[in-house]
């Protein structure tokens, strides 16, 4: 089994090619193109590195957000073309998950934190389980102030991971509740990942087909936003 991984939440493109067999090829752009311009060429590429043909894939998987507008709507249109050209079976998994599975062997409450631009975060709460971790919240978005809001509500401990929690450092810490951060080499969800927790569901045949699959977008993209005011 071979899947194709396509993370585009954040302003990082993330592609992966693997299974079962561990991971075959992966690579990560933070280049200043946007996900568009990097996505079919950065595919076109791995499939080369690992010498595969696009119909030898077993099945696509993408991370469905939240996150940036235009980076999801890239990447689950990718995801959804291929898998509909190619007939294959076809994963959403959310872009928080992704990011907070990255910190599955700490020991406490875990928070993924993205940063959603407009000063705003994307977050939710996790706890660390045998072989992941487990959401117990629903997605948020709100400005730091209010993540912090959350923090000092519960008074527990937590992990902060993601280019949010960094971005916004001074404003969480100021909480009161203690609280670390996660390094800059996990501040993004990453396609490797993505297919790691996506494979058993491949396996489990827990998939869906190409229609069904949709960006989380939890607020409205500026272009709505700007409708309604005027």
């Amino acid at each position: 089994m071979v899947l194709l991984a396509i993370e585009t939440s954040t302003r990082q493109t993330s592609v992966a090619l693997g299974g079962q067999q561990g991971v075959l090829a992966s690579q990560l752009v933070a280049a200043g193109r946007g996900h568009a311009e990097l996505l079919t060429p950065t595919i076109e590429h791995l499939l080369g590195l690992a010498v595969l043909r696009p119909d030898q894939l077993s099945g696509v998987t993408v991370g469905v957000g939240p996150g940036l507008f235009t980076g999801l709507r890239v990447g689950v249109s990718t995801a959804r073309a291929l898998a509909q050209v190619l007939r294959l079976p076809i994963v959403g998994i959310g872009s928080l998950d992704i990011l907070a599975f990255s910190a599955r062997h700490t020991s406490g409450r875990i928070s993924a934190v993205a940063d959603a631009k407009r000063g705003e975060v994307f977050w939710a709460f996790y706890r660390p389980v045998p072989g992941g971790v487990t959401r117990e919240t629903e997605y948020a978005v709100g400005t730091a102030e209010r993540l912090a809001a959350d923090l000092e509500a519960s008074g527990e401990e937590t992990l902060l991971v993601g280019d949010g929690a960094l971005r916004y450092r001074a404003e969480l810490e100021a909480s009161g509740t203690p609280v670390e951060f996660g390094s800059a080499s996990s501040a993004f969800p990453h396609a490797e990942s993505l297919m790691e927790l996506a494979l058993p569901r491949f396996i489990r045949e827990e998939t869906a087909r190409p229609e069904e699959i949709r960006p989380c977008y939890v607020r409205k993209s500026d272009a709505e936003i700007n409708r309604r005011v005027a």
